[in-house]
């Protein structure tokens, strides 16, 4: 692949949005010893990608510019690295790019130890739509958590608030695995789609029954999985369980706060901002779900690279069901 050219996009300082992506052309990248070259079938944009964008996480992030940006990958293999072991030209793959990016491409290198094989019952977008956010949701209910998804007892009872978005309709799927009592947010146009995942009881987060976050069952939560954000402690305290936990998503200030506090306070009920990244052996458990038909992504949009800058922007929105997908 030395010398040929491949089109990417990029973009050259913090902030601006969907304006400040720049569609380019640039050498296809080579594999390093540990890597394998992926030709990108498809790519989905995280919340993250664009926070990093708006400079939430400067001066580490990004490492430096231009920058292409999204972590989450689909492909096939065309070149492999002296040293790659498990995977050979041709294979169809999962991967996470992770902080060094570069998903909005037509080609990308990939660590052979952040990737997994792909079988054809799952397609390449499903397969790069599930990396972060499903990561996310597994990581939350069963390390987090300690929720055992092969089965519950006694039977756990847990609200997944945004049930409808990225992570939060992952959520709702594995925790039903589990054989788990869940109720669920979302909006109003989205309660049908949240209750065929399999929730057993959906609020219209507007009405006064949703912001409260009350159970219409009565039922206090032993876990709260929070995809969203702006919902202060005093609303999840009284609907926790005497142990409940709250796992917070997208921890600001206020939520690493309310962590120091409750633990000082030696409370039993307790706040636990998430942040994680992707591990290769959860990526392979959430493709091993859907090649099994236990677990399915939900696509909102699917765009071209060339239409780069409206699933950007689409995705800034926040009112993506499910996820938004780029296919160069």
């Amino acid at each position: 692949m030395v010398g040929k050219l491949m089109k990417a996009v990029w973009y050259n300082s913090y902030d601006g949005g969907s304006a400040a992506l720049k569609h380019v052309e640039i050498p296809v990248p080579s594999p390093d010893v540990d890597e394998i070259l992926v030709k990108i079938e498809a790519a989905s944009i995280n919340p993250i990608d664009w926070k990093i964008q708006k400079g939430m996480v400067r001066p580490l992030l990004p490492k430096k510019f231009p920058f292409i940006p999204v972590w989450d990958i689909a492909g096939e293999i065309v070149e492999v690295g002296p040293g790659v072991k498990n995977f050979k030209v041709g294979d169809k793959i999962v991967s996470t790019l992770g902080v060094t990016g570069g998903g909005l491409a037509e080609y990308v290198v990939a660590k052979e130890s952040s990737t997994v094989f792909r079988p054809p019952e799952v397609s390449a977008v499903d397969g790069a739509s599930l990396v972060f956010a499903g990561c996310t949701a597994l990581h939350a209910l069963t390390v987090t958590a300690r929720l055992n998804l092969v089965k519950t007892q006694p039977r756990s009872n847990i609200l997944v608030t945004a049930a409808s978005g990225g992570v939060g309709h992952y959520a709702v799927q594995l925790a039903k695995l589990g054989n788990i009592h869940v109720t669920a947010t979302c909006g109003a146009r989205n309660i049908k789609l949240v209750k065929n995942l399999g929730a057993d009881e959906v609020l219209d987060y507007k009405t006064s029954e949703g912001s409260s976050l009350k159970s219409p069952s009565g039922k206090k939560y032993d876990v709260v999985i929070h995809c969203t954000s702006g919902i202060p402690w005093s609303t999840f305290e009284p609907n926790l369980s005497k142990n409940g936990i709250v796992v917070d998503l997208t921890p600001g200030v206020r939520a690493f706060w309310t962590y120091v506090v409750n633990k000082i306070m030696c409370s039993k009920k307790q706040l636990y901002p998430l942040i994680m990244t992707p591990k290769a052996e959860e990526i392979e458990c959430l493709v091993k779900l859907v090649k099994e038909g236990k677990l399915k992504s939900v696509i909102d949009s699917r765009y071209p690279l060339s239409r780069a800058q409206e699933a950007w922007t689409k995705s800034i929105e926040g009112h993506a069901t499910g996820k938004v997908v780029v296919e160069p």
